[in-house]
């Protein structure tokens, strides 16, 4: 019977192609493969590879018209190969990237396929409530290991500008909503922000570190007992940066309402098993060592905005056709909502 398989309207790829010129550049591949594309992701399209012997995942840029330096999957390829090879953070193992759009119509690069559980609801609703708290612990430390991380040792001192981080993203993702409101609209709160944050700024920087930029529940694999990170997912937005934005952009979730982009505000931590906002916090601090965190509400309102802005971002990609998901309308919805937060927190600083 004759393999079928499963992609998405316009990004399909010519199996037999790829087949071809994975067999001499993987150890022991072996064909006919089994293509699924998975259901998520933004940015980035990506595939599960089944084969008689092993299983990958392949994830590409879009075909299109790309905006510069987005659907970066060169720099996912070389951090997870940095840190597979020096580090024992969890990764899945990187197997070869491409740069030739003459393959598959696009660059892309595959892994080895990890097997585990992902959990996509930040409330947990398939684990019992003595098992929550487990899953939170596992995700902050594995967040707290890669800051510890030296970027310099692993060979990544070049990986980006490890000062000015939050101004850099202010300002990039301020020129990127200028660029997407030609089709995506205006937003006068996005507007307001872009002229609040930069003169907010903290006076104080943290020590560079090595962060993710997209760290959230649903990018990690975690094993079947559900107490074990195995493998950190999406790695595009990754770079050398402020460790503290990093972790206030995964600490938001407990400001974000449940629905829409998922969220903990308004539920009862305590009846599901899950640590509050402060426990939260002051696990991270433990796992890195450090007192406290200062200025967190300013971040939290820069990574609001910032998130906003990736959102703004995707409306932008529906307007255009570009979108690769079919929850991109969805996330599109939220811009305004999340700008309101930014804002609301914005006055707390």
């Amino acid at each position: 019977m004759a393999i079928t398989h499963e992609f998405r309207s316009g990004l399909e790829f010519d199996v037999a192609t790829l087949e071809n010129y994975l067999s001499d550049r993987i150890e022991d591949f072996a064909g006919p493969l089994h293509v699924r594309q998975f259901p998520g992701g933004q940015s980035n399209p990506t595939y599960r590879l089944d084969g008689p012997k092993a299983s990958y995942v392949l994830r590409r840029k879009p075909p299109g018209i790309l905006l510069p330096s987005a659907h970066a999957v060169e720099r996912e390829y070389r951090v997870m190969h940095a840190l597979a090879t020096h580090t024992d953070f969890p990764v899945a193992t990187p197997l070869l990237l491409c740069e030739d759009n003459g393959v598959i119509g696009t660059a892309f690069y595959v892994m080895a396929f990890v097997e585990g559980r992902i959990f996509w609801e930040p409330t947990l609703p398939e684990l019992e409530r003595d098992g929550r708290r487990d899953v939170f612990m596992a995700m902050i430390e594995t967040l707290a290991d890669l800051h510890r991380v030296d970027y310099r040792e692993i060979g990544l001192a070049d990986f980006g500008r490890p000062e000015g981080y939050v101004a850099r993203q202010l300002a990039r993702w301020s020129k990127q909503y200028v660029v997407d409101a030609e089709v995506a609209g205006r937003v006068a709160t996005m507007e307001r922000l872009i002229e609040w944050l930069p003169k907010a700024l903290p006076t104080i920087e943290p020590a560079p570190a090595l962060v993710h930029g997209d760290y959230r529940l649903d990018n990690m694999i975690f094993d079947s007992a559900a107490k074990r990170v195995l493998a950190v997912l999406d790695w595009e937005l990754s770079t050398l940066g402020d460790p503290v934005a990093d972790f206030a952009y995964h600490l938001m979730k407990y400001r974000l309402a449940s629905g829409g982009v998922r969220g903990l505000q308004g539920v009862d931590l305590a009846a599901l098993g899950l640590p509050t906002e402060r426990e939260y916090v002051a696990a991270y601090c433990s796992r890195r060592g450090i007192a406290e965190i200062g200025d967190l509400e300013y971040y939290l309102a820069f990574c609001a905005f910032r998130l906003a802005g990736i959102c703004h971002g995707i409306a932008g990609r529906v307007a255009r056709g570009t979108a690769v998901s079919p929850q991109a309308k969805k996330y599109a919805a939220q811009v305004e909502p999340l700008a309101e937060l930014a804002w609301q927190t914005a006055q707390r600083v």
